[in-house]
């Protein structure tokens, strides 16, 4: 074994905002300047930094390409300008190559060897990674493999790579991957470890969803064994429209441990310090290899001088409420702030979703910009008011009461309605003055339906479902209550005032549009609902297999028909922050206009049935 070589690289786990070039470049000329106060040789910066991920349909805009492709040039003679140009940047962008190149040896989902006339468009765009060194560009790496399911259509954007170039930093030699190119067994990490690599940098954009940290790391683990090489995983932080990303950067060994791990939901900078044996890679080769070709490329031989390695942080994990709650209020945030908003106001019913989302926006705004109005009926309880107030005074937002009634009775002077009908239209007077107060003050008015409602239509249509963003769209009922024993177990835990009246809690969930009426009047509980949701919409499974898993059959069918039916008004539903498997919204999409029901198995003579 030679003598190992130092390198300190440092992960830039940073919040950008989607189409800001200049916003993001001067992020990572500070957050470079940092890294390299704490003598980092390298630091990796997420996916697409330059432009924010995902930037959508800007993609197509070639004049979006082309002002990316320039940011690059002038962020790397920036960061020189500024004395940064001997540390190393690896940072994400929107490449725009002329014409779409040859096709891969291997057609994959996303490669463009399509007809000349089915792609109009006169460049490609490339979901790149760049390494920045001495005021140059010096190697452009497009991301191989395109992820075209959930939230992701980049097969719809982006031309994939086809070359992985190589490095070599101090001695070092850097290979590059992006995102989902580690999620690909064989992928640009297999080849590297063919190739012959010291280390791999990844930068990525991977969304939250529930105890997805807990994927990531085996992920990395199986990805360095591939490569056989330490793997660096820079992942974004931050909210964008429905998604939230949640850092949780990390750096793993070849052999698989974990050197470090950055905490989730906060802008964060990592060191790992890094022993490389070079005579440990018996092979260092390029030129094609499987689907790719690697190219090499040298910076400098010299090794840095040696330096005292420290340990880098290893961040906790967070529990499961702990971890969701905290996915929410990021989301709301930068929702709110990058869109330029002063505030948010939102009915309070003394219910529990009012009380969350309240509790959820004065923790990610503060109580000032926070207003909370109570629009009592002539069906609303005495306890209703009382918990409104209550939720108030313990968050100190501000708060304020409009009866709706006599304006319910004028619009019943002026047309008879009944039933349904009639319950609706509060919930629409409710809307009517909220979106009012909102054009009046300038706040976004947030609306408070949760998944489970959500799923099964039990909303009114520019009544309660009225609002610009929904923070718990993608939370469970049955969630919900556990969000707010763990907030208010939370307070209680650092001395604070329980933010969450426990009447709200406790009490049965209740629209309140009719003398005594409870939410399971017309839906099953809210336990049966949340677990058949569970797995017909994030898990797709029909109706054979719902009755494999145990649910009720009557309970199946019910749900089903309710979630069906109610497509049309979830296209017209606020964004929310999305934390399961498949939110409603860009992750599950189906037609409006559909006949297609599941319905129960037609059972054979003879065949046992399902119980």
């Amino acid at each position: 074994m030679s003598e190992p070589v130092q390198l300190r690289v440092a992960l830039a786990q940073v919040d950008t905002r989607v189409g800001d070039l200049a916003g993001n470049a001067e992020l990572v000329t500070r957050w470079t300047a940092d890294a390299a106060a704490a003598g980092a040789h390298v630091v990796v910066f997420p996916e697409m930094t330059l432009t924010g991920y995902p930037p959508e349909d800007l993609v197509l805009r070639e004049s979006f390409a082309q002002a990316s492709e320039k940011a690059l040039v002038e962020l790397a003679g920036d960061l020189a300008d500024r004395g940064l140009g001997d540390t190393a940047v690896v940072v994400g962008y929107l490449a725009h190559t002329e014409g779409s190149g040859p096709a891969p040896a291997e057609s994959m989902p996303g490669d463009d060897d399509r007809p000349a006339d089915a792609n109009p468009r006169r460049g490609a765009p490339r979901n790149a990674a760049a390494l920045l060194h001495g005021g140059e560009v010096v190697v452009r790496y497009y991301k191989r493999h395109l992820p075209n399911y959930g939230v992701f259509d980049e097969a719809r954007y982006f031309v994939p790579g086809t070359e992985l170039p190589v490095v070599r930093l101090h001695g070092v030699d850097l290979a590059l991957t992006v995102c989902e190119d580690l999620w690909v067994e064989g992928g640009p990490c297999g080849v590297a470890g063919q190739a012959g690599v010291d280390l791999v940098l990844s930068p990525n954009a991977s969304p939250y969803e529930r105890a997805k940290d807990d994927l990531r790391l085996p992920l990395v683990r199986r990805r360095a064994a591939e490569a056989r090489a330490p793997v660096v995983y820079c992942n974004q932080v931050g909210g964008q429209d429905e998604l939230v990303f949640d850092g949780d950067s990390m750096a793993v060994s070849a052999d698989g441990e974990l050197l470090g791990r950055a905490p989730q939901f906060v802008e964060h900078l990592m060191c790992v310090d890094l022993a490389i044996d070079p005579s440990s890679v018996p092979e260092r080769r390029e030129g094609r290899i499987g689907s790719m070709t690697v190219t090499r490329h040298v910076l400098s031989e010299d090794p840095v001088p040696a330096f005292d390695p420290r340990p880098a942080s290893v961040a906790a994990p967070l529990s499961d409420p702990e971890e969701v709650w905290r996915a929410l209020v990021l989301g709301l945030r930068d929702f709110i702030d990058k869109n330029g908003m002063p505030s948010v106001v939102l009915g309070l019913s003394g219910g529990i979703d009012s009380a969350v989302c309240a509790a959820l926006a004065v923790d990610a705004l503060g109580a000032d910009r926070v207003y909370g109005v109570g629009l009592p009926s002539t069906y609303s309880s005495e306890h209703s008011l009382a918990d409104a107030e209550d939720l108030a005074r313990r968050t100190g937002l501000h708060y304020s009461v409009v009866p709706i009634a006599p304006m319910v009775d004028a619009y019943h002077a002026s047309v008879e309605l009944s039933g349904v009908a009639a319950e609706n239209l509060q919930a629409r007077v409710r809307g009517t003055l909220l979106m009012g107060l909102s054009n009046q003050h300038g706040h976004l008015l947030l609306t408070t339906g949760n998944k489970s409602e959500v799923a099964v239509g039990y909303s009114t249509l520019y009544g309660d479902s009225a609002g610009g963003f929904a923070p718990i769209k993608d939370v469970p009922k049955t969630l919900v209550w556990a969000l707010a024993r763990w907030r208010n177990e939370h307070a209680r835990g650092r001395g604070e005032t329980e933010p969450i009246p426990q009447n709200s809690i406790d009490k049965p969930p209740s629209a309140e549009l009719a003398p005594g009426q409870v939410d399971t009047d017309s839906l099953p509980s809210y336990e049966e609902l949340d677990a058949v949701v569970a797995d017909y919409v994030d898990r797709d499974l029909g109706m054979a297999d719902l009755l494999e898993r145990g649910h009720d059959p009557e309970v199946v069918a019910r749900v089903l028909r309710l979630v069906d039916a109610a497509e049309f008004k979830r296209r017209q539903s606020a964004p929310g922050t999305k934390i399961s498997l498949k939110a409603f919204g860009r992750d599950r999409r189906l037609p409006v206009t559909n006949r297609w029901r599941e319905t129960l198995p037609t059972v054979r003579e003879g065949a046992a049935s399902h119980s």
